[in-house]
């Protein structure tokens, strides 16, 4: 009997695997396998959402209009030129929906973010990736990879899973490079985490250009990743085009409750960079004081790389950790065969994972 068939490259597409999340037989686990904020959501977000129970009935803002706003007004952004969506995979999936196709080739670096190849593939379009310079994306190889059927150019500023980044100046100047027919997509779902001088997530070039636009998300900074929300800046065209194909009602009430909230709490979200910006780098220097190379990330995670050791590489390192009740990410999926991606957690947790790493080492920590 026969079957409905999916349309051409479905099925070579390898589904995307999230971080783990348990362990057989363990009880309590420390979870340093998705990016999660290690502090949670804001309070107030949280009191948002459950204020919702007696509402689950009713359909959402199908405009998300005071989420934007509210977007607006903490990001200095026009609420207008903001797109909401079920996380920044949503927007990231739409854009591609819009402007590629068979035929079609849609550049990355080479260890960015896997949607990327996912979402290009899905419209029947040929993903291509760039060689990377020491694990950060490099623009003259970018630019020498577009062709002439080149539609979008996916660029994660700062980057999952090297944590790296493109200073402004930089990313400017692959935008300079690009036809005008090319859509340049800054992904910056890490963007609050940086406080590097030389950089910014995007909004300049968007407000400047006709063919960039930027992703963020709130499962980042905001603790939302359970919500599936996320947000979109670009120029008017470009989001007219993706409000005619997204669904009516993509973002749920309660998430934009929560969301709104969230992105109001400042004070909630300064405490959660503060804290990034003591345990990540406390956690990268004592990762490297035991011979592992780490890259120098920007987000709340680290890259962690040990080499091709058959006894003390990134398997067996992820094996001893599950045995220690740690969940961290291989990076294989991302041609980092040798690496592991490790989320910044709480105090405690760090402390704990920097202990079993050395164990695992053989050295003190």
């Amino acid at each position: 009997m026969s079957a409905p068939n999916p349309q051409p490259g479905i099925m070579d597409i390898a589904p995307y695997v999230g971080g783990e999340s348990d362990i057989d037989g363990a009880q309590k686990i420390i979870k340093l396998s998705s990016n999660e904020s290690a502090l949670g959501p804001s309070p107030d977000a949280a009191n948002a959402f459950a204020d919702l129970k007696a509402e689950l009935h009713r359909y959402p803002d199908g405009d998300c209009r005071e989420l934007r706003d509210a977007i607006a007004e903490v990001h200095g952004v026009d609420p207008t030129r903001v797109i909401c969506g079920a996380g920044s995979d949503e927007i990231i999936s739409l854009l591609c929906q819009a402007y590629a196709g068979p035929g079609d080739e849609v550049l990355y670096s080479r260890h960015g973010f896997l949607m990327y190849p996912i979402s290009a593939q899905s419209v029947g379009a040929t993903p291509l990736h760039a060689p990377e310079t020491d694990l950060t994306a490099d623009v003259d190889a970018l630019l020498d990879a577009v062709t002439e059927r080149t539609r979008m150019v996916f660029l994660a500023n700062p980057n999952n899973p090297t944590g790296t980044y493109l200073p402004a100046p930089e990313v400017a100047r692959l935008h300079a490079g690009l036809r005008d027919d090319i859509l340049l997509v800054i992904d910056a779902a890490y963007a609050e985490y940086v406080g590097r001088e030389d950089y910014t997530a995007g909004v300049e070039l968007v407000e400047t250009s006709s063919n960039v636009v930027m992703t963020r998300t709130f499962s980042k900074i905001y603790g939302l990743g359970g919500m599936r929300l996320g947000w979109g800046y670009g120029p008017p065209g470009v989001v007219d085009v993706l409000n005619r194909i997204r669904g009516p009602f993509n973002a749920g009430a309660a998430a934009q409750a929560a969301g709104v909230a969230a992105v109001r709490d400042l004070a909630f979200t300064k405490r959660v960079r503060d804290h990034n910006d003591t345990w990540l780098p406390w956690t990268r220097d004592r990762l490297r004081e035991l011979g592992l190379s780490v890259t120098d990330s920007v987000g709340n995670f680290l890259l962690v790389c040990f080499g091709d050791h058959p006894d003390h590489g990134a398997k067996a390192a992820e094996k001893f950790l599950k045995q220690n009740a740690i969940i961290v990410r291989m990076m294989a999926g991302y041609g980092l065969p040798d690496c592991l991606r490790i989320t910044v957690g709480t105090e405690n947790e760090m402390r704990s994972v920097v202990d079993a790493l050395s164990r695992f080492l053989g050295k003190n920590a």
